[in-house]
């Protein structure tokens, strides 16, 4: 496992919104008195989705809402890899699977898409708008290659379906996630081959159906005198 460290460079403070605040407490009467520590991964997660990324003021500001020693937040916060320890781009973070079913449907390609595009892995671009990195697998392994920009994700990527997705990104807009061929879920590419026919499912053959008369089940025989 990697290690990781929070950001050379902080921020002098931190402060919950009150929108986040009000989620976090939300979330911290889901558990019993004395056991709200347990929201401890929802309340960063919020921090995440208000910030863009967990600063140190703000480990200290979850530790200090929870009761929690901030060692405990900090522990957390470094082991998870989905919380993001620096900022990220302020238009998008991009996230490429480099994981072996995505890697040998061309994911190298779109890992070379964002080096060309952004520079190197883990670091915002020159103009701040993008932070990109590889990562692990994230489960849409029949729809490789795929990546996850922001909350969503890409699949089926081409490099040239890749790199017009994140021009659109950087032109304000907001591409619609999913596969980038029209696949429907995890269906084979051009639709589902299988289970097709839609008399399966419209009823017509359960009424077609005819079920026999069953014999009467037999009467168990008498138990024989000892």
């Amino acid at each position: 496992m990697s290690v990781r460290r929070l950001a050379q460079v902080q921020p002098a403070g931190f402060t919950f919104a009150p929108k986040t605040l009000k989620a976090a407490r939300e979330w911290m009467a889901n558990f019993p008195a004395g056991r709200q520590q347990s929201a401890v991964i929802a309340v960063l997660w919020l921090v995440q989705k208000q910030e863009g990324w967990v600063s140190e003021p703000a480990i200290r500001a979850v530790a200090e809402l929870l009761g929690m020693p901030v060692i405990r937040v900090l522990e957390i916060a470094t082991f998870y890899t989905m919380f993001m320890l620096e900022p990220v781009g302020e238009v998008a973070l991009v996230q490429v699977c480099g994981t072996t079913p995505c890697q040998t449907r061309g994911a190298e390609a779109l890992l070379a898409v964002c080096k060309r595009k952004f520079g190197p892995s883990n670091h915002r671009s020159p103009d701040g708008k993008f932070y990109w990195q590889e990562v692990e697998c994230m489960g849409a392994c029949a729809n490789a290659p795929m990546a996850a920009i922001n909350d969503y994700y890409y699949e089926d990527l081409t490099p040239q379906s890749f790199e017009k997705l994140l021009d659109d990104f950087a032109a304000g807009k907001k591409p619609k996630p999913g596969s980038s061929i029209g696949r429907q879920g995890s269906a084979p590419e051009g639709g589902p081959i299988a289970l097709t026919d839609p008399t399966l499912y419209d009823g017509s053959l359960a009424r077609k159906i005819k079920i026999p008369n069953l014999p009467e089940k037999p009467s168990r025989p008498a138990k024989a005198p000892a």
